[in-house]
């Protein structure tokens, strides 16, 4: 990206060009906003980069204007600015506001897993362990952006369980406000060690139906408290 020095990935083709995918019932404007937000959630594109317009026309080989929509979608979602000349900005968020958003981000997670406490089948406590047995796994690989990966899949599966599509699609959307942020969090000393041992007591207390403690698990889990903010503060700086 022009300024950024960061890059979109995507399927490359014979021309150069990345392709985006086609899908029914999906618009250009919306696989692109897809691709961006991707490239955010993953670090590629950075908090104050920006996003050149012709550049992503170009990579993509599109015209502008979807690129435009795309633009204007991400901004509805809160994920970039609209700064008129200067174009799109990836948004930057202000330490005060992010702890502020992870502390709903936490009851919103909460929420979740209190849901699926009460809802999950009895088929889901296969599914949850075998994601969790690969998170240890990437953990002890020391792959961070692996063990991100396979973190998000622990989430979105109790999302799923929750059985609670609003409150799952809220949740999505401000995780995807945070995302560049919560990776940072993953990369903390003892990360690692602590998200295993927190996502092993959410999970008992969801197979336990224990709606309760599954709430304040994952509360605790996703918020930033003690030790957690003040390190997150000074990695912040």
């Amino acid at each position: 990206m022009a300024g950024s020095g960061a890059h979109i990935e995507g399927k490359s083709t014979k021309n150069g060009h990345d392709s985006l995918a086609a899908s029914p019932g999906i618009t250009l404007a919306e696989s692109l906003r897809q691709k961006l937000e991707e490239a955010i959630a993953a670090g590629r594109l950075e908090p104050g980069s920006r996003l050149d317009e012709q550049e992503i026309a170009q990579r993509f080989g599109v015209s502008r204007t979807p690129v435009r929509e795309a633009f204007r979608l991400m901004a509805a979602n809160h994920l970039v600015e609209l700064r008129g000349r200067q174009g799109a900005i990836v948004r930057a968020i202000k330490a005060e506001a992010l702890i502020e958003m992870f502390q709903v981000m936490a009851e919103l997670e909460g929420l979740c897993a209190r849901l699926a406490a009460r809802r999950a089948p009895q088929t889901w406590g296969h599914e949850i362990s075998v994601i969790h047995q690969r998170l240890i796994v990437a953990g002890e690989t020391g792959n961070i952006d692996l063990f991100y990966d396979v973190n998000q899949e622990f989430h979105e599966a109790i999302y799923d369980a929750s059985r609670n599509a609003y409150v799952a699609d809220q949740t999505r959307k401000l995780r995807n406000q945070v995302a560049a942020y919560r990776r940072r969090v993953t990369r903390m000393p003892n990360r690692i060690a602590d998200t295993v041992r927190e996502h092993e007591a959410i999970m008992q207390a969801i197979l336990a139906h224990d709606p309760e403690r599954a709430h304040s698990a994952m509360r605790d889990h996703v918020n930033l408290l003690g030790d957690n903010l003040l390190d997150f503060l000074a990695a912040f700086k």
